[in-house]
């Protein structure tokens, strides 16, 4: 269990770098996707889009 959260932090973080690259390819904007301001500070739970790039990494690492 501390595997599978240690990978989806990882994946957040990752997701969270390449944030202006993705919302250039559309992702981001997907429904399911979270975008609230709170404290003063904007935050983004892309919980769509992490689901969709664990697809295609999963279907990527299959085919190789």
């Amino acid at each position: 269990m501390i595997r599978w959260m240690l990978v989806i932090f990882l994946a957040l973080m990752l997701i969270s770098w390449f944030t202006p690259l993705l919302h250039k390819l559309g992702f981001g904007k997907l429904p399911g996707d979270f975008r609230f301001r709170l404290f003063g500070r904007e935050w983004f739970i892309p919980l769509t889009t992490t689901i969709f790039l664990s697809l295609v990494a999963s279907l990527i690492s299959q085919l190789i």
